[in-house]
């Protein structure tokens, strides 16, 4: 049977449009033998958990009475997605996404999940309108990323793409691009095992590809880094979005397999 999980998932308790226990509905639904949550981590920073707060104990009380309500069902894992910044406490959890969301500059977080615009506005106000610079910036900001937690999974590793296709801050098909992603690879070799194919953006309508691009699937390949499959899900209706089409990344990366996680960590499972 194959194996189907998403470990990237938001729900109520963050910016997701659904509770978990409908999430595990659908999942049960679509034939997953098992579902992560991964609620983001609360900033002080951040416009919505200033108005929404820090719902952290909840959600993890939550999401362990379902992993028992559903256990016969589905397995259900507590997760968590860390920004670096976040200062969290990271006790308790069934795995951990370590991402970068911000760029910290001084005292001020800039927030890249933002529309173009403002993304514009930040590189021409704090890197003097070279989107290079904001580049290298994300990327040189993502090597440090072990010295936050100890993470198990890498979140959508060139987010920094993520207007790519609408707006040209920078070229994606550069060798400076390219090798300023490698260097973030290289020295984050040995310290997170795991990288997400992560289908988020495209079921936003902002990219037609996955993170990462194929040229970094190869790379990261190459570096011995393993692969899981996620969605990056904010609606329980993308749940799956675009797992096939991850498939077919890995596989012309040169990878044979993806890893899932089980009651005794991860394994890895043929594609």
């Amino acid at each position: 049977m194959k194996e189907l999980q998403n470990l990237h998932t938001h729900s109520s308790y963050c910016d997701g449009a659904n509770t978990p226990e409908e999430i595990i509905l659908t999942a049960i639904d679509k034939g997953f033998t098992s579902i992560g949550f991964s609620g983001h981590t609360y900033m002080s920073c951040s416009p919505f958990f200033q108005k929404k707060g820090d719902h952290t104990e909840a959600y993890k009380k939550n999401i362990s009475e379902l992993k028992i309500k559903y256990k016969d069902l589905i397995r259900v894992y507590l997760g968590l997605e860390v920004d670096m910044y976040a200062g969290c406490d990271m006790t308790g959890y069934d795995y951990l996404i370590g991402s970068v969301h911000y760029l910290k500059i001084g005292d001020e977080y800039l927030n890249l999940v933002k529309p173009c615009d403002v993304v514009e506005k930040i590189i021409n106000e704090h890197f003097g309108g070279d989107g290079i610079k904001y580049m290298k910036a994300y990327y040189s900001s993502m090597t440090k990323l072990p010295e936050y937690g100890n993470f198990d999974i890498i979140g959508h590793f060139d987010l920094v793409s993520m207007h790519s296709e609408k707006r040209n801050f920078f070229d994606i098909e550069s060798k400076e691009y390219l090798n300023a992603a490698i260097e973030a690879a290289e020295a984050l070799k040995g310290k997170i095992p795991f990288f997400e194919v992560n289908t988020g953006a495209m079921a936003r309508g902002q990219k037609s590809i996955p993170y990462p691009s194929l040229a970094i699937v190869k790379e990261l390949k190459r570096l011995g880094f393993g692969a899981v499959i996620a969605s990056d899900c904010h609606n329980m209706v993308n749940l799956d979005y675009g797992f096939d089409i991850a498939e077919e990344v890995l596989k012309a990366g040169g990878f044979k397999e993806k890893y899932i996680l089980t009651d005794n960590g991860f394994t890895a499972v043929s594609i």
